[in-house]
């Protein structure tokens, strides 16, 4: 094998990302160090993203089996679009998070959202203050360099007025425009008056914690709060005025579509299935700009047509593969982009990453040769079904457990447990891959 080439992971990344995968979650920081495959699918989309910040928009969804990879693929998508200066608003569907609802799911949605809107600058979310002020500043800064004139001269102030002024009217003539164009002018003048009170209760408004409308009269003056039946036409509103504020555009990231699929109610799952095609027409259709959505879910949560998203005939036909895709020749640019599963050698590959990681972590020289690696990775995929079934989700969970039992057991050798019956037998158990179950026709390794 190449000489391989190590990159010293610090230590807290190290910890974060080696704990989070061994528990089976995506981390949110260090996936640069351990990426590896998907190289097709994140082309594509960073394609789609690049029309995006000309002033389009996209939508696809990413559709694998649990454990395959979606959320992965969409947190490293995530880094690529924010090192690409796109504004980035991402969440998980659950029960009391829907994309409509009667009793305040929708906009449950909305406010996960907003708490994790994240930049360059601010990953880690809750960045909208962050861009508002940031935008105010560059104005200032675009006005004094246009204009020469000193911030104290009642001319500066005006040409500012007239720059916000150009703003807030291109956002005035959407759907909502005219009170979302009035909160940013109240979020303006409060900043300029050093009014930490009223730019307070503006970024409460936009973060949809408002629940009567008389109470945001009463404070900002306007009659009109985000609820669950238009929450997602303000994210088109930030969209566009990210665009105005300096960004590419914005992305929206959702994950867990399966709670949907999981809505017994029929209607209320219509009602869900309804805004997604709204979404979606609204991408294709020109209504939507600087915009690009991606949305996570199995394939049956997708493909049933009894309760999952093909179940809205209005969605199939939209959706539904052509003539010619097939598996190992896929349409990255298709509205569904289905995740096959990565192959020995990219696994190999991740687990090498994943050993180094390790072993810088917990301060000790890499004890698992490479012939262990391969044998393990051989082992993994010479299950029965393992052409199909395997994911990187479990495959990963063993190996952390591998290196964290040999590290804490002295006298345990790598090729003692890889030799053991618990990893090399076999468990001819299966599930539903869809509604909450989870396909499996492999024991766990477990010592």
């Amino acid at each position: 094998m190449a000489e391989r080439t190590r990159q010293r992971v610090p230590k807290r990344i190290a910890q974060t990302v080696l704990h989070s995968l061994k528990a089976g979650v995506v981390p949110r920081i260090g996936l640069p160090y351990i990426t590896v495959g998907r190289k097709d699918e994140i082309a594509a989309l960073l394609h789609d993203f690049g029309v995006v910040a000309e002033g389009g928009a996209s939508f696809h969804f990413i559709v694998g089996r649990y454990g395959a990879g979606k959320s992965f693929l969409l947190q490293a998508v995530r880094n690529y679009v924010m090192d690409k200066n796109f504004v980035v608003v991402d969440g998980d569907l659950s029960p009391e998070r829907r994309l409509q609802g009667t009793k305040g799911q929708g906009l449950a949605t909305y406010r996960e959202l907003i708490q994790n809107l994240a930049t360059k600058t601010r990953p880690e979310g809750g960045a909208l203050t962050l861009i508002l002020d940031r935008w105010i500043n560059t104005v200032l800064q675009e006005v004094a360099s246009e204009t020469g004139l000193d911030e104290d001269d009642p001319q500066f102030t005006a040409a500012v007025d007239k720059k916000i002024g150009a703003v807030i009217a291109s956002l005035s003539e959407l759907v909502h425009g005219f009170d979302f164009a009035k909160l940013l002018n109240m979020y303006y003048h409060a900043y300029i008056d050093d009014d930490d009170e009223t730019k307070a209760k503006v970024v409460k408004w936009f973060r949809g914690e408002y629940t009567h409308k008389t109470e945001a009269k009463q404070e900002l003056g306007v009659s009109i709060i985000i609820d669950d039946s238009d929450w997602y036409e303000y994210l088109k509103l930030f969209a566009l005025f990210f665009r105005q504020a300096g960004y590419a555009g914005l992305v929206i990231m959702i994950d867990e579509l399966v709670n949907i699929y999981k809505i017994p109610n029929s209607i209320s799952r219509q009602y869900n299935y309804e805004k997604i095609l709204t979404m979606y027409n609204d991408t294709l259709q020109g209504k939507a700009k600087y915009l690009g959505i991606l949305m996570c879910g199995t394939p049956q949560t997708v493909e049933d047509r009894r309760r999952g998203v093909y179940s809205y005939e209005a969605l199939r036909s939209r959706l539904t593969e052509g003539k010619f895709a097939h598996v190992g020749a896929q349409d990255m640019y298709a509205p569904v982009i289905k995740l096959e599963p990565l192959t020995a050698e990219e696994m190999l590959v991740l687990t090498e990453k994943l050993a180094d990681m390790h072993a810088r972590l917990y301060g000790y020289d890499r004890q698992i040769t490479e012939e262990e690696l391969a044998k393990f990775i051989k082992i993994e995929y010479g299950r029965i079904g393992a052409d199909t079934k395997i994911t990187p989700r479990e495959v990963i969970r063993d190996f952390i457990e591998l290196l964290d039992i040999v590290y804490q057991n002295p006298k345990t050798t790598v090729s003692d447990l890889l030799d053991s019956e618990q990893f090399t037998g076999m468990d001819d158990d299966s599930t539903d891959d869809g509604g909450g179950k989870q396909e499996k026709n492999y024991t766990e390794f477990t010592i």
